[in-house]
């Protein structure tokens, strides 16, 4: 039923005074609420005169009687008016949401009847006599709790008990997620296209489309997909642990497991003992499904008294399906699995983090220390008034009581220590290494992979998990932001202890991150580096680093923020970064451009960059501290528009020595464009315009600017549309080594490795056919001057580099090259 059938007559016809709105966490029963009042003040739920919301979280902490009316009033000042009058009204919605924060009794012997709204009485009478009907009897009432609260209203006072249910409906689950994404800033094609992988996802995914029933979830999928693909450059977005503790926040802040338990235990940290145990053996088995046993194992391992048992009975019934849900894939149905997959690997590192991964022998520990701690300190008080008329040696049996606590602190100290190493382990665990980076990860595993899905795809969804996000989590949950948040939820991590883990990390991480990282796993550091939120630990581990090598990592808004944050906010001058086939835009060059101006050869080979990037390379050669002295940007569409901002940066700048501009479409027009400005520099030494559709007069022009230039020594323009005559003129340029083919007259040339070299590294995105067709007159030029020459050893230096031309021919043929 919608929400204006709740107070509708029952089948028999009976009005309905009040209403009982229970669901587990997450189902969205406070959003509801909220929309309700809200659609009532812009007049859309007409059947009320007056709707007056009372938080039960807040009537809890109200420890002193207070009526009815005073309580209004505090709460709704512009309602004092209408108090006097408020019995008379017909209309009137009391809303009481979360009932499960207090403790009614309906008992007459411990809950007096009570008519008068300006009687003051303790809150729980005020609302035991609300449902009564005894109070106010003419005001409708509508109660939203857990449902390990249903119990506590007879059912004789409600007229309508209503579940909340969630996105039942996958339409539903589409429009929110279609509002959701949509935003202001954003570019109407991107959401479209995200919504569009996402839906398609759901239907392929029927897992994902079970943990999106929840509203929560969606709202933690779609915050998740902002992150991956809203970040903006200039802003430093929320990290990944911050959304996922932002999002328990909102649902568990606050939170008492169960109100009647005299431990008043916090939701969150229950949790994180129980199901974080659970998800902890998963991680350390890479399991992501679980059986019944398992989970009874976890649940029940301090099961030794009856309220105990009550408090897991609470859990179950209005938590457990927030986290754990059976597996809907044929055959798995006996299984659970958590409801969003990273969420186990949180849980996980927060049960660590949190230090309830110790034995039995350490609780034992610990306990005793507190206990003998606290006993010392009472001994040691009348110690101290004795000792002044009593000989001290008699109080020496007494100080070993301060000994204990001092032990048990440095067994602490050494669980600290591993849980550090457990962190550096998990984070450079050889068995996830060259596995997709972390955040395309949780990109796939929203928005599926590109392409038709298999049905392998479907079966090994569960099983491919590699668990990396675990060691970051760990690293994200240590941060001072994460921590302020977690304490809010009754999960405190001490600073101190923080501190002793970051010092025994430091040293761990070290001695393993100097090692060089395939590219997605250095990704992965660096976003461990950023989750943690320390700039002076990321400085000292960054300083370890020499180079950046990102090549084929997909550089999205997020990684080049975190990137940009994690290694140009220290200052570090690398040697080289390789960010060839990352799929940078111009963007991603404005936001990596702290970090790429500090280095001394930048590779941007094969990201599809055309004009509007060079404008972004332009400005970083004209940064005044700019340290680039290598620059590829081989096979990106610059086009001459963007010859001319490159050659404007080349103006201004003094560190470059080496250019590649080979295949980037310049044609004729991008090479007059560079001759009529070449000489504005005066420190490129190469000039790489191979495979540029350069003909002979724009050839000839670029050769002779370059025989004047003071230090530019040599110029590449091999595979260019030459003529024959155009090649025996540039090989005979001055003093600049023009190089134009593998043969010299009728020798072999010199730079002929260096030719197929820059041919094999850059062959992966050229037409097959076009360069098939170079090398076959390549092959027919060697010929001729084999030919043509009498010496013995020429021939052979020429029948090597035929050789190689006909391996690499025979390589493009067979599609392997």
């Amino acid at each position: 039923m919608s929400v204006s059938q709740l107070f509708q007559p029952n089948a028999a016809g009976k009005p309905i005074r009040s209403v009982v709105l229970y669901g587990t966490v997450g189902t969205g029963k406070s959003t509801l609420i909220r929309k309700l009042v809200l659609d009532w003040c812009h007049g859309r739920k007409s059947e009320f005169q007056l709707i007056i919301p009372l938080s039960c979280e807040d009537l809890s902490q109200v420890t002193a009687p207070i009526s009815l009316t005073r309580l209004i009033g505090k709460k709704y000042v512009h309602l004092r008016e209408l108090l006097p009058t408020m019995q008379h009204y017909s209309g009137v919605l009391f809303i009481l949401n979360s009932l499960e924060w207090m403790n009614l009794d309906f008992r007459m012997a411990c809950t007096e009847l009570c008519s008068d709204p300006n009687e003051p009485m303790p809150p729980a009478a005020i609302l035991v006599n609300l449902l009564r009907g005894y109070l106010l009897p003419e005001a409708n009432v509508l109660v939203t709790t857990r449902p390990s609260a249903l119990s506590r209203i007879p059912r004789k006072y409600t007229g309508r008990f209503a579940e909340i249910c969630g996105f039942s409906d996958m339409e539903l689950q589409k429009m929110y997620f279609h509002l959701r994404l949509g935003h202001r800033d954003a570019d109407p094609r991107e959401t479209e296209n995200l919504a569009e992988m996402l839906s398609r996802n759901l239907e392929h995914h029927s897992q994902l489309a079970a943990a999106c029933f929840l509203p929560s979830y969606c709202w933690l999928t779609c915050a998740t997909l902002h992150l991956l693909y809203y970040a903006k450059p200039d802003e430093s977005p929320m990290t990944l642990t911050g959304i996922y503790t932002t999002f328990l926040r909102l649902n568990f802040a606050g939170e008492v497991l169960d109100i009647t338990h005299p431990s008043k235990i916090s939701l969150m940290l229950y949790v994180a003992r129980t199901v974080g145990k659970l998800a902890y053996e998963g991680c350390n088995s890479r399991r992501t499904k679980f059986t019944e046993s398992d989970i009874t194992k976890c649940f029940h391992l301090q099961m030794n008294s009856e309220e105990e048992l009550n408090l897991l009975n609470v859990f179950r019934s209005d938590a457990f399906r927030f986290f754990l849900t059976p597996c809907v894939q044929p055959g798995q149905e006996s299984f659970f699995v958590f409801t969003i997959p990273a969420m186990q690997e949180y849980l996980a590192a927060l049960y660590v983090v949190l230090g309830e991964n110790k034995t039995a022998l350490q609780r034992l520990g610990k306990e005793l220390s507190e206990v003998i701690s606290k006993a010392g300190e009472d001994v040691m008080a009348i110690v101290n008034v004795l000792s002044k008329f009593l000989p001290l040696r008699i109080f020496t049996l007494f100080n070993l009581l301060r000994v204990v606590p001092r032990l048990y602190g440095r067994v602490s100290g050494q669980s600290r220590e591993n849980i550090a190493q457990m962190m550096t382990a998990e984070m450079f665990r050889e068995e996830d290494s060259y596995n997709d980076d972390v955040l395309d990860q949780i990109s796939y595993s929203i928005l599926g992979l590109e392409g038709p899905l298999q049905p392998a795809e479907e079966d090994n969804y569960g099983r491919q998990e590699a668990f990396e996000l675990y060691p970051i989590f760990m690293a994200g949950l240590l941060s001072r932001q994460n921590r302020a948040m977690l304490n809010q939820l009754g999960c405190t991590i001490m600073n101190m202890d923080a501190l002793k883990i970051t010092s025994a990390l430091k040293k761990h991480l070290l001695k393993r991150s100097l090692r060089r990282l395939p590219p997605s796993e250095l990704m992965d550091f660096l976003f461990f580096l950023y989750e943690f939120q320390n700039p002076s630990f990321s400085a000292v581990l960054v300083n370890s680093l020499r180079d950046l090598d990102l090549s084929t990592v997909r550089m999205t808004p997020i990684k080049c923020n975190v990137v940009a944050a994690v290694i140009g906010g220290t200052g570090k001058l690398l040697t080289d970064a390789d960010l060839s086939s990352c799929h940078l835009d111009p963007d991603a060059i404005h936001t990596l451009a702290p970090v790429l101006w500090r280095c001394q050869n930048v590779n941007l080979h094969m990201n599809a960059l055309g004009p509007d990037s060079c404008r972004e390379i332009k400005e970083l050669l004209l940064h005044p501290d700019c340290a680039i002295s290598s620059l590829r940007l081989c096979n990106n569409p610059l086009e001459p528009e963007g010859a001319q901002l490159i050659v404007e940066g080349l103006a201004g700048n003094s560190s470059l020595k080496y250019l590649s501009l080979l295949r980037t479409d310049l044609g004729d027009e991008g090479a007059e464009i560079l001759a009529n400005n070449l000489g504005k520099n005066k420190n490129l030494q190469e000039l790489n315009l191979a495979y540029n559709g350069i003909h002979d007069q724009a050839a000839l022009r670029l050769g002779e600017v370059a025989s004047r230039h003071p230090t530019l020594s040599r110029v590449h323009l091999y595979f260019n549309e030459l003529s024959d005559s155009g090649l025996r003129d540039l090989q005979s340029m001055g003093d600049v080594r023009v190089i134009v083919s593998l043969t010299e007259g009728s020798d072999a040339s010199r730079h002929w490795s260096l030719i197929l070299r820059e041919l094999k590294a850059n062959a992966g995105g050229w037409d097959q056919a076009r360069m098939g067709a170079h090398l076959t007159l390549l092959l027919r030029d060697l010929q001729s001057s084999r030919a043509m020459t009498g010496n013995l050893w020429r021939k052979v230096r020429i029948l090597r580099v035929e050789t190689e031309v006909k391996r690499m021919l025979s390589r493009i043929q067979g599609g392997k090259l």
